[in-house]
């Protein structure tokens, strides 16, 4: 699959309906993993008083594999919604800098997958299972990898304590404390003979019990996620000041901001006291300067390229480099390649491209890069060539994974292609990009019960469960298949029958 560059970034606006989504989708979901005690009401005083005990909020509603299973069904919807950015050198990095934060401090055995919103707002989130979202704003304002890594090891906290799932536990909670208060106020008024003022009343203070509740139960999650996320961020070797850094520039950003608060403040709320707690960790800490990576850099310069027109890019990365206005040279050059590749200049793309590797050491995104200006500028045996070298040394670079197919099905190597992307996908299985090049490929060969297959497995991995019924449906009445791909194809079609039957019971219940 091919470098996207897309000429503006998803709004805003977008990622606000997907967080509805996101919240309808958990709620609905913690409703019906934990459904509320019958007739609340109608039971009176005697429920009120016996309202269930929930205990561990976070492993009363979800074990470990539902955390998982829920934090992948909102992963899909926000595939689904396009707000996902499908840019595998993005996202490897964030997998990157994310698992060496969760290796510095092994909790248990929970696994993290770390993506990338492609979003210029400033934004962080975490959701059950280890699934941990960073807005592509928020990378761009980092001002060093050790800001980026202090926002990782704090959402990494959320997940590992279970701050999502107590959180949900405690919304039921409230709301039954807030049925509960109702029914007392129901059975007072009727045993005073007064109007619905006790009603009224009881609703009142049960509402802003309800809301109280919420607001300490956030604070004590981000207190809890600085003081862990500080011990992560400061074991896995990154500025310790970085944390207390970050949070200072958010706060000044939102006094001096005409068009609101940044949506992480929104989420994370930031106060004096909070500031002053990390800074007060880094200064028991001995001073640590920590140089940025190259992936770092070169991270933020592929995102930087992305924005605005290919023209204004472009300008942007030429401007930067006549002024020496740049952290790396290297990643100010890269940059410019890629605007290049996005303006479709491929002559000037090469010629930068050959500046560039004079001066860069030997990195997979820079071999990425110079096999895509290949493959683009139409040199396919040159651009193929180049990405067989890149994949002895770095086979489990994802980009390559992707390019190197691509640029076979460009040269007419549809057989080649299947063979390599079926040995990839039985390394990643789950893998939808994969599949839904796999599908291309089948297609070229005139095979459609592999083709359909891939596809549906691609609209799985995207969460829309009903396309993919209808390609596995397709796929089993293909008929040109042998018995193994057909068994496959039955076994799976009734695996998504029955996740979609699912998945429309709760959206019902919901």
């Amino acid at each position: 699959m091919p470098l996207s560059f897309p000429a503006t970034l998803p709004p805003t606006q977008r990622m606000r309906g997907i967080r509805r989504q996101i919240v309808a989708a958990l709620t609905a979901a913690a409703l019906v993993a934990q459904p509320l005690a019958p007739d609340v009401l109608s039971a009176g005083v005697a429920h009120a008083q016996a309202l269930p005990d929930l205990g561990d909020e976070s492993q009363a509603m979800f074990g470990p594999g539902q955390e998982r299973r829920l934090g992948e069904m909102v992963v899909r919807q926000i595939r689904g919604s396009g707000a996902y950015l499908e840019d595998p050198e993005v996202n490897d990095y964030l997998n990157e800098l994310g698992h060496r934060l969760v290796a510095a401090v092994p909790e248990g055995r929970q696994d993290f997958e770390f993506f990338a919103i492609g979003d210029p707002s400033i934004n962080a989130f975490a959701l059950p299972g280890g699934y941990v979202g960073v807005h592509t704003g928020l990378i761009l304002l980092t001002q060093s990898e050790s800001e980026l890594a202090a926002v990782l090891a704090h959402e990494i906290t959320h997940v590992t304590q279970h701050h999502m799932s107590r959180s949900l536990a405690s919304q039921q909670r409230s709301l039954l404390y807030s049925l509960g208060a109702l029914a007392l106020a129901i059975a007072a008024s009727r045993a005073g003979g007064s109007s619905g003022q006790a009603i009224s009343a009881g609703v009142a203070s049960a509402q802003a019990l309800a809301i109280q509740s919420q607001i300490n139960f956030t604070r004590e999650n981000e207190y809890e996620a600085d003081r862990i996320g500080f011990q992560r961020l400061d074991a896995a070797g990154f500025d310790t000041s970085a944390m207390a850094s970050f949070m200072t520039r958010m706060q000044k950003s939102a006094q001096f901001s005409d068009g609101g608060a940044p949506s992480y403040l929104r989420d994370h709320p930031v106060t004096y006291e909070r500031i002053a707690e990390a800074q007060s960790r880094a200064y028991g800490k001995p001073y640590r300067q920590v140089p940025d990576s190259l992936d770092f850099q070169l991270v933020r310069a592929l995102l930087r390229s992305y924005n605005g027109t290919p023209k204004d890019a472009v300008a942007f990365f030429n401007a930067a480099i006549a002024d020496n206005k740049f952290n790396s040279e290297v990643a100010a050059r890269y940059g410019l390649v890629a605007s290049l590749l996005r303006a479709e200049d491929f002559k000037q793309a090469k010629a930068e491209l050959a500046t560039l590797e004079k001066a860069a050491p030997p990195h997979p995104m820079i071999d990425v890069m110079a096999g895509h200006v290949l493959m683009e500028a139409g040199d396919l045996d040159l651009a193929i060539a180049r990405f067989e070298r890149a994949l002895v040394r770095y086979p489990n670079k994802m980009q390559l994974v992707y390019d190197y197919p691509e640029a076979l099905l460009k040269a007419g190597r549809a057989r080649d292609a299947a063979t390599f992307l079926d040995r990839e996908l039985a390394r990643f299985p789950g893998n939808g990009p994969l599949h839904r090049l796999a599908a291309r490929t089948y297609a070229a060969l005139g095979q459609k019960l592999q083709q359909y297959r891939h596809q549906g497995e691609f609209y799985a991995w995207q969460g829309d469960l009903k396309g993919a019924v209808v390609q596995f449906e397709l796929a089993a009445k293909a008929g040109d298949g042998d018995f193994f791909q057909s068994s496959v194809v039955e076994t799976r079609l009734r695996t998504l029958r029955r996740e979609l039957a699912e998945q429309q019971a709760v959206a019902k219940n919901g």
